[in-house]
């Protein structure tokens, strides 16, 4: 091979043996040379990887001085070239770009799909939760008492502490408000209720749904990924009895004890604004927060700690058991459960607050 008059001649066999050789030999030769046009009237006989070591020497060339012509090929040789050649292929990757509609109509359609697959779900958690209280067989032996440590009995340090300084904070920042208006005493009425009707069931359920809400999503998710709930099924073990329903079990009864003790905690940082600010007593404070209460109020705090938990269950499974690809797709899955999860509480609460007005 040589090069002459910008013009690069090729010889020889361009087989698949012997392509490592002539690639090293042709890039020396064009290295620094401005080549325009390429002729193949000196190879004798070529195969595809020849042809993939022209198409090579075609982009590498073509980038830098824009057209590049191949000439003098035999017939038989242009018809390999014809054949094997991917620089006459169309870019099938460059798509038209996506309207407005179609993207919100896909969206949509992705939304029904989710809520579907989610009742779903639900219909098979409560009807497995149902036969697990009369039938608990194919039940691991502990997993209740397990998942209500996990799930309530961890959770209670945070769910205290947090509890207690929107509980100081609401009382403080109503309190100078309530002594301008000599109305001291009404600080307990504020406080009971705000705390038990709203901002307990809110508070606690998204803290759960932040910690407890991930460590279900994450967990179904590698189950789903390390195929071990395909195990599970080979053993005739439902997954959905064997992995969610004891959570779902210990979720429902820990819930509502988050809630009291928040309550309590809550009603703690307010008292302490309340004697140390307002200069109430102990025993006015804490005997008007339990005179403004109703058994209505208890039985709405409850009844949202409940709902909030099958929530959370709920939607940590989706997410869980629809997981896809690896550690990558866990960590999707389980933020997707959380923000949904969260997303999901702040809207029933909405819907809660408007219906019991």
């Amino acid at each position: 091979m040589r090069v002459q008059n910008n013009t690069l001649y090729l010889e020889g066999d361009f087989l698949k043996n012997d392509i490592p050789r002539l690639e090293s030999a042709i890039f020396a030769q064009i290295k620094g040379k401005q080549i325009k046009t390429i002729d193949l009237g000196g190879i004798s006989r070529i195969d595809s990887a020849g042809v993939a070591l022209l198409d090579e020497l075609h982009q590498k060339l073509a980038a830098t001085i824009g057209i590049l012509f191949f000439k003098s090929a035999s017939l038989e040789v242009q018809a390999v070239i014809d054949t094997f050649t991917t620089l006459s292929l169309k870019d099938f990757g460059s798509k038209r770009r996506v309207g407005f509609y179609e993207t919100l109509g896909e969206m949509l359609l992705s939304g029904i799909q989710q809520f579907w697959q989610t009742l779903i779900l639900a219909s098979e958690i409560f009807y497995y939760s149902l036969v697990g209280l009369v039938n608990r067989r194919k039940q691991r032996k502990g997993s209740l008492t397990q998942q209500m440590l996990l799930l309530g009995f961890d959770a209670l340090p945070i769910v205290g502490l947090l509890s207690f300084i929107i509980g100081f904070i609401i009382a403080l920042q109503s309190a100078a408000l309530l002594r301008d208006f000599g109305a001291n005493v009404f600080i307990a009425d504020l406080m009971s209720v705000s705390i038990v009707r709203e901002l307990s069931p809110l508070i606690t359920a998204i803290i759960v749904a932040g910690r407890s809400g991930s460590a279900i999503a994450s967990e179904i998710a590698t189950m789903q990924v390390t195929e071990e709930l395909d195990a599970l099924k080979m053993m005739a073990l439902n997954p959905i009895r064997y992995v969610v329903v004891p959570k779902f079990h210990a979720i429902t009864i820990v819930m509502p004890i988050l809630i009291v003790f928040s309550i309590l905690i809550g009603m703690i940082g307010g008292g302490i604004i309340a004697m140390g600010y307002l200069k109430l007593s102990i025993e006015v404070f804490y005997a008007r927060s339990i005179n403004i209460l109703s058994v209505k109020d208890l039985l709405i705090s409850f009844g949202k700690s409940i709902w909030f938990a099958w929530v959370i269950v709920i939607i940590g499974s989706h997410f869980g058991f629809q997981v896809k690809g690896g550690a990558e797709g866990v960590g999707k899955a389980t933020t997707q459960a959380v923000v949904s999860s969260i997303f999901a509480v702040i809207i029933f609460d909405a819907i809660f607050s408007l219906l019991y007005l």
